[in-house]
């Protein structure tokens, strides 16, 4: 019988208190049986929400949209064109006169009206030389004078056949000669008044002068290429803009009968509109380079908004259209080649053609469409045609509850 021996210390391949194989195994199984319980109720729980989630998905996916409802209204009929503000009167003052400046009598910038000082020019030559001519035709008229007494005793002797009738005729020529000398001294006097008055420049119109151009002891000369002061009329004032000539058809009567037209001016953004007028009048020929013809229009520019030269965008009203069916202009979309318009039925929208009539500000004339029927006018690039749309809101002027029954879905 053989013995084991196990040193001192030394531990026993089994201890008491170590799991055997079967417990081992019973722990394993627990752990399986739990994982099982957890994947059960994972999945138990997810199939519980999916119908949830699938509703939230499809809520955001439905387009959000605005509507306006189709009415009936005026509108009015514009022609549209680039213009340019122009006064109708821009002066150009040049000296006449050879001098020095002495004065300035303006500042620049500065509205002035016809009849005011604005510049002069040392007048001492020109005052001499009116004196001189003055004093010249004092002289000639003294001639004449004399002559016209001669040719008196000449008339009354050559009466009694004292003098030779030669000598009497000479006589009445000399007198002649003298009244032609004394008219001659009357025109010297004149021009030279007319040169002592360009010596003292004044305002031809009312209007702005311009920035200085000379100043007190600057030399100027007659006949120069560059003027001295500038003077723009702003009140009223003009707006000429090109029409093309294929709108003179619709305009012949209001011209023919001298109907003032109204024209308005807008910014360079057409949004802002600077000021209010007529139709003064149009070119009398078409511009066969452009195929335009030239209007003007008229304002009274009392705010002063309109400047000289101004580039602005002239809309000039032909007629105003009665009876027209509206939409926002918004509504109306563009394919390249035709316009349509979004109507909203049955809680989906579908593709409208339409005919682009007018457009006024927010608002267009079309046809195609009836009364009452509802077009969107936002969510363009979420929509086409029978596209499901929910309605959040409608625009001002449209019937909110044709438009809420109508799509079948609404949102605050």
């Amino acid at each position: 019988m053989s013995t084991t021996y196990i040193p001192e210390g030394a531990t026993s391949p089994h201890p008491s208190g170590v799991p055997t194989g079967g417990s081992t195994r019973s722990r394993i199984l627990l752990l399986i049986l739990a994982a099982a319980l957890i994947t059960v109720v994972t999945v138990a729980l997810l199939r519980k929400h999916k119908p949830a989630s699938q509703a939230g998905d499809n809520l955001l996916t439905t387009p959000n949209i605005r509507t306006a409802t189709v009415h009936r209204g005026a509108i009015g009929e514009y022609i549209e064109a680039l213009g340019t503000v122009t006064p109708l009167a821009t002066v150009n003052l040049y000296s006449q006169v050879n001098g020095e400046v002495i004065a300035v009598h303006y500042v620049e910038g500065q509205t002035v009206h016809k009849g005011d000082p604005l510049i002069d020019i040392d007048p001492r030559p020109y005052e001499a030389q009116l004196q001189e001519y003055e004093g010249q035709l004092e002289r000639d008229r003294a001639v004449l004078k004399q002559a016209e007494i001669d040719l008196a005793r000449y008339k009354e002797a050559a009466a009694q056949d004292a003098v030779a009738r030669q000598t009497y005729e000479d006589q009445e020529q000399m007198v002649e000669q003298d009244r032609g000398t004394v008219k001659n001294d009357l025109g010297q006097v004149e021009y030279g008044k007319v040169q002592l008055s360009y010596c003292h420049l004044t305002s031809p119109i009312s209007g702005r002068v311009g920035l200085r151009l000379v100043d007190p002891g600057n030399t100027v000369f007659s006949g120069g290429s560059s003027p001295i002061v500038v003077i723009s009329q702003l009140q009223p004032i003009t707006v000429v803009f090109n029409v093309a000539e294929d709108y003179l058809d619709q305009l012949r009567s209001a011209v023919t009968h001298r109907e003032a037209l109204p024209v308005e001016a807008y910014d360079r953004t057409r949004l802002k509109r600077i000021a209010t007028g007529k139709l003064l009048t149009l070119d009398n020929q078409v511009d066969t380079s452009t195929g335009t013809i030239r209007f003007r229009g008229h304002f009274e520019n009392a705010d002063l908004a309109l400047f000289p030269n101004q580039f602005v965008n002239a809309r000039l009203l032909v007629k105003t259209l009665q009876d027209q069916l509206l939409i926002p202009a918004a509504a109306v979309q563009h394919n390249g080649v035709n316009a349509f318009v979004y109507v909203v039925r049955d809680g989906s929208v579908h593709v409208q053609p339409v005919n682009e009539i007018a457009t006024e500000g927010d608002d267009a004339a079309v046809s195609g469409l009836h009364e009452g029927e509802v077009v969107a006018v936002t969510g363009f690039d979420k929509i086409q045609d029978g596209t499901r749309i929910a309605v959040l809101n409608a625009q001002p002027g449209a019937d909110r509850a044709s438009s809420e029954s109508e799509s079948g879905a609404v949102r605050p």
